[in-house]
């Protein structure tokens, strides 16, 4: 967005900061405040399907690139006008910020792709579904804790509600594994950052991700769709990919890392199940089919398991021994 005039500039930062500050206010650990941010990521993460399919024909790497490179100088821009300070990895840190970018989001954007071919989309959404468990057992280890039997518990139940929301499907045993690929890349891409959240924030995790995610995915365009490709984007690819940049990138990626950060990620997992429940909501909007009777099924359960795992108390706060 281009600013003409330095009382508009400031009046912007000002708004921004205000934004980031709200955010901030929201008290560690603080169920459905705290949930707020994180849930309107998996909001826009759900409602970027319809999206997301305007990118089959385009070169998979090349945009990627793009969105990502887009994406970091955003959340940049952002974050100088909001005063936020970024710091540079250091030391054991880069390990970790790598492993967030490759295997979070280039590994996580190839399995999708290279499954698709051998499963259909409601297998590999049922992977990502399976998320919240993978996250309510490894988090806390992560974090110095002990799983909660209770986020456990809303872990199953938010699982099984996404998954009949977004149904069963085919695959052959290549497609199996790719799901599972998905689902490892989907926890990593939360896991990884826990260790260097605390030093870098939401806003520097997001950075130093995308820059790197945009390396690699240059890097990947270049050797195996050639240095023109971006030239054969089309200006429907440019549009959705910079959509992607911003929505699903640079502002989903502060608003569920600060959830992260305040929640836990055993808890923050959790929200994940509203990405499916987003998607059929935007399919309904976009003119597609009323849910079915068990996909509001599916909506229900996963409510019931948000419920039980964000309103209540939650008892490992213990740091394990």
């Amino acid at each position: 967005m281009r600013l003409d005039r330095t009382c508009t500039q400031d009046r912007s930062s000002s708004q921004a900061d205000g934004v980031v500050k709200s955010l901030d206010a929201v008290p560690a650990g603080s169920g459905t405040g705290a949930a707020l941010p994180g849930a309107l990521a998996m909001i826009f993460v759900g409602g970027s399907v319809a999206v997301s399919g305007l990118l089959a024909d385009a070169a998979l790497a090349t945009t990627q690139a793009v969105r990502y490179a887009v994406a970091c100088l955003l959340l940049v821009v952002l974050a100088r006008l909001t005063g936020r300070r970024l710091v540079r990895p250091r030391g054991a840190e880069w390990p970790w910020l790598l492993g967030v970018a490759v295997a979070g989001l280039v590994l996580f954007n190839v399995a999708l792709v290279r499954g698709a071919a051998h499963a259909e989309p409601a297998v590999l959404g049922v992977a990502v579904a399976c998320v919240p468990v993978v996250l309510a057992l490894v988090g806390p280890a992560l974090e110095g804790r002990r799983p909660s039997p209770v986020v456990l518990a809303a872990g199953a139940v938010v699982t099984c509600g996404a998954v009949l929301v977004q149904g069963l499907g085919r695959a052959d045993a290549v497609g199996l594994g790719w799901a599972l690929v998905v689902l490892a890349c989907e926890a990593a891409f939360t896991l990884l950052a826990v260790p260097v959240l605390g030093r870098h924030g939401p806003w520097g995790v997001s950075v130093h991700a995308t820059w790197l995610a945009a390396v690699v995915f240059a890097v990947l365009g270049v050797a195996t769709e050639g240095p023109g490709a971006v030239a054969g984007l089309r200006v429907p690819d440019l549009l959705a990919a910079g959509y992607l940049a911003v929505a699903v990138t640079a502002v989903a990626f502060v608003l569920w890392y600060s959830t992260v950060t305040r929640l836990g990620a055993g808890r923050a997992g959790l929200l994940t199940g509203l990405a499916p429940v987003a998607a059929a909501g935007t399919g309904v909007l976009l003119g597609g089919a009323a849910p079915a009777p068990a996909v509001w099924v599916g909506i229900a359960v996963v409510g019931a398991g948000l419920a039980l795992g964000l309103t209540r108390a939650d008892p490992a706060g213990v740091v394990a021994a």
